[in-house]
């Protein structure tokens, strides 16, 4: 049975959302009183960052996998910069993860690989119509949730696949042109 003192991953997500708001609101105020405010949480984080840090030196490698694999936990940890896995092997879970999503539904995602702060994937729909832009931005956005370090997320075509091609909608509707003297 879970502590009801504890935050469930909807509480959190709802404190987040909140602590989100609240900064930006911050930001936008003028003065010192609202600067001092700011350097008060950024020297808070940096200290739980500290405090996170010296958790994971103590760690065996098991407990650190496991911390790591908990989302709250391992956001933190990216956060701070001391994630115990590199950002391709945590790019590549994200990406398998999807993936079993994905197939379910009849489209399928590859990690293509990490090209400097870029990371690239194919991602394939099958099917009439069936379209990737609002897949490939929740891929975008769980890639970057699990590697914020990286710039972004940019799509590939698959292997074998050209990219597709753009025909203007004028092109498809317009009708012919009649000969002239013609009905």
């Amino acid at each position: 049975m879970a502590d009801p003192a504890r935050l469930d991953d909807t509480a959190v997500g709802g404190r987040l959302t909140r602590i989100n708001e609240l900064l930006e609101r911050l930001e936008a105020a003028p003065g010192p009183t609202v600067q001092d405010a700011l350097a008060a949480v950024r020297s808070l984080t940096e200290v739980y960052g500290e405090a996170l840090a010296r958790v994971l030196d103590r760690a065996d490698p098991a407990l650190a996998r496991e911390l790591a694999d908990d989302e709250l936990v391992g956001h933190l940890m990216v956060l701070h910069g001391v994630h115990p896995e590199p950002v391709a092997t945590r790019v590549a879970r994200a990406v398998r993860r999807l993936r079993d999503q994905l197939r379910e539904r009849g489209a399928d995602l590859e990690l293509a690989g990490i090209d400097g702060q870029l990371a690239r994937v194919r991602l394939t729909a099958k099917g009439c119509g069936a379209g990737t832009d609002g897949v490939l931005d929740a891929v975008r956005e769980t890639i970057l949730a699990v590697a914020p370090e990286l710039d972004g997320v940019e799509l590939e075509p698959a292997a074998g696949q050209a990219p597709a091609a753009f025909v203007p909608l004028e092109t498809v509707t317009r009708r012919p042109a009649q000969p002239q003297g013609a009905p």
